[in-house]
């Protein structure tokens, strides 16, 4: 429904910031919420757009707070990570008023976490629907459709120029330091101590083979095995996307900056002799994210998805294909499928 108000926790950040801007120019009120009440009084006087936004300060601990700014709308987007810590009382609050939840989730134990936990929910959940993990994800799917088996999927991103927010910071040093990564092979997903490892992989010109590490843990391991017959999942990152200075040191750049981030991500997929690849190449690893996210929470106050229920991957959500052909069109990135 056309200028139905979502809500928005975690407001303040950086992703929060530019959810909200893109819901106000999409033409849909917005309640800002998150724990810092004069951060987002402030950003609501910032934004200049009088009632058409509303404020809620919901503090983690405050499970009425949490509910009252969940039921102001009929979707809420989750842009506060480190997810495994603020994750659990939001989603609980919007899953007990009736209200959807949207994510930008990349960690993997988080996603899973859901998936085991609120598969009956009488609302749709869809965690990681972002940057890393939403994209992979929709790509991996729209890559393989039609297929009735696939050996291998591997999903490549190729980030530079990173800036990591405070959030996203702290989400990085609880990956770095997890010790059960899980991960998806043989048929079959596995929890446990695995070390990093170092490959090369060839992206499509102009890119062509980098260094990358693995497995980066975001939450395509969990997700695409559910709508994917694939055998095994394996993840990457470029190796130089961490070695570059400032991007662990970065969090009070400006927002110029941190969007100067130039990306691909491909997902391969091989089944017997058929290789079949989906890639998009863009800037601004923020903005995909937050476009993607505003474009999944307005199809489920709409109700376009239908009448499902419970958590879903991005993919099983909404249709790949035309979904990534919506985010094209909205700017978000370039499609190119091979």
């Amino acid at each position: 429904m056309s200028g139905e108000p979502i809500a928005v926790y975690g407001a303040t950040g950086h992703t929060g910031r530019l959810v909200a801007t893109e819901l106000l120019a999409r033409g849909h009120p917005v309640v800002l919420g998150g724990r810092d009440a004069a951060g987002l009084i402030e950003f609501a006087a910032e934004l200049g757009e009088g009632d058409r936004v509303t404020v809620r300060p919901a503090p983690l601990d405050d499970p009425g707070a949490l509910r009252g700014l969940a039921a102001s709308a009929p979707v809420l987007i989750h842009c506060a990570g480190p997810y495994a810590l603020t994750g659990p009382p939001v989603v609980a609050a919007a899953i007990e008023v009736g209200t959807h939840y949207v994510d930008h989730a990349v960690e993997v134990h988080h996603v899973k976490d859901l998936f085991e936990s609120y598969a009956g929910a009488g609302v749709q959940i869809v965690p990681g629907m972002s940057f890393y993990g939403g994209l992979g994800d929709l790509l991996a799917a729209h890559a393989a459709d039609g297929l009735t088996h696939v050996d291998k999927v591997t999903v490549s991103y190729a980030v530079s120029g990173w800036r990591m927010t405070t959030g996203a910071r702290r989400t990085a040093d609880l990956l770095i330091n997890e010790v059960e990564r899980i991960t998806f092979s043989e048929g079959a997903q596995r929890v446990g101590p695995l070390p990093m490892y170092t490959t090369t992989y060839v992206f499509p010109a102009p890119l062509g083979p980098r260094m990358m590490i693995g497995p980066f843990p975001t939450g395509d391991a969990v997700t695409i095995p559910r709508h994917v017959p694939t055998t095994e999942v394996e993840v990457l990152l470029t190796a130089t996307t961490f070695t570059e200075p400032q991007v662990f040191t970065s969090e009070h750049v400006d927002d110029v900056e941190r969007a100067a981030t130039a990306f691909t991500v491909a997902a391969e997929v091989s089944a017997g002799g058929v290789h079949r690849t989906a890639h998009v190449t863009g800037h601004d690893i923020w903005w995909a994210g937050a476009v993607a996210s505003v474009e999944a929470a307005l199809d489920l106050a709409s109700d376009h998805p239908g009448p499902k229920r419970g958590v879903h991957s991005p993919a099983e959500a909404f249709s790949a294909g035309p979904f990534l052909r919506r985010l094209e069109e909205l700017g978000a990135f370039v499609l190119a499928v091979s």
